[in-house]
């Protein structure tokens, strides 16, 4: 079958890499099996990526969908000077998720640090997609664990593209045409500063802060051309055209097929895992550690130099 990319998918028989792929000595490049996502690196120490090989990378994440790097070890600037060399670390919109030191850095913890809540807990436990309510969507997330706990220690994606190709004739017709509507303010996390609010005025400041928004159901790559479905039962609310109830009945016709379980890859985290992945492309779901359990992971959003989608310049305000 041919590769939808267009690249060689010719490997290296020593280290498993493409012919443009140059690594270092001691790493390996894993690709994945027939039909599946998630790419793997062996032994590639991330202070040692120059601008050609995350250029290189990049193309990977692109193609692969997903990449995990396995074995690394980096302190938060170095885990900040990767994202750089990959493109443009984001600051996340709220400063409750921020590293005290590196505000590049989105913590997810119910670890206090140096006695202080850091972050928040239990982020992200249902699908999405990262800053899909925001008119320009991050493209790309990178996660690594820093206390992982012992039951639910998994993150779950399912393969957008597939999952387009696979929806039912009636579906699949619908989606090509429609615009998805997306909202935040239902996910939004209590903050000691909202004490003595009523939940309409937290709602309210909060749908201000993030305003609804509209994207293409099915968006187009930028730089493979691949079509793949823009939907996630986190963010988006129904689709422009159809009453509140109508695209919601549409909406979970749509999500029912989208989460089947022979359409989810789940990622096992072990220590020194580091994961990197293409938001057009996937959605995701982080697993809810047992009650009481450490847990810890730093995560960096990037924006890897390319629009989100090419059909259009950026979503729109509904």
């Amino acid at each position: 079958m041919a590769n939808p990319s267009g690249r060689s998918t010719l490997q290296d028989q020593a280290t498993g890499a493409p012919p443009n792929l140059h690594l270092p000595a001691g790493a390996e490049f894993h690709p994945p099996a027939a039909g599946a996502i998630g790419a793997e690196f062996h032994g590639l120490d991330p202070r040692q990526v120059d601008g050609t090989l995350a250029a290189r990378i990049r193309d990977l994440v692109w193609d692969h969908k997903l990449v995990v790097f396995r074995g690394v070890d980096l302190s938060e600037p170095e885990y900040i000077a990767f994202a750089r060399a990959l493109g443009e670390p984001q600051v996340y919109f709220q400063p409750n998720y921020h590293h005290p030191r590196h505000p590049e850095i989105f913590v997810s913890s119910n670890v206090p640090m140096d006695g202080r809540k850091v972050g928040v807990a239990n982020t992200g436990a249902y699908w999405h997609t990262d800053y899909q309510f925001f008119p320009e969507p991050l493209p790309m997330t990178m996660v690594r664990p820093i206390e992982i706990p012992s039951g639910s220690r998994g993150t779950s994606y399912v393969d957008m593209q597939r999952a387009l190709e696979e929806l039912p004739p009636d579906l699949r017709e619908f989606v090509l045409g429609a615009r998805a509507i997306h909202e935040a303010k239902w996910r939004y996390k209590i903050q000691p500063s909202d004490v003595d609010k009523s939940i309409t005025q937290i709602l309210e400041e909060f749908g201000a802060e993030t305003p609804t928004v509209s994207h293409p159901a099915v968006i187009t790559h930028p730089v493979n051309g691949r079509r793949c479905l823009y939907v996630s039962r986190g963010f988006t609310v129904g689709f422009e055209g159809l009453s509140i109830e109508a695209g919601r009945q549409r909406l979970d016709a749509i999500l029912e097929h989208v989460e089947r379980a022979d359409l989810v890859h789940t990622h096992l985290w072990t220590k020194g895992d580091l994961l990197l992945w293409d938001n057009r492309q996937v959605i995701h779901r982080a697993g809810g550690g047992a009650s009481g359990e450490a847990s810890v992971s730093y995560r960096i959003g990037v924006y890897d130099g390319r629009p989100f989608y090419a059909d259009e310049p950026r979503g729109r305000l509904v």
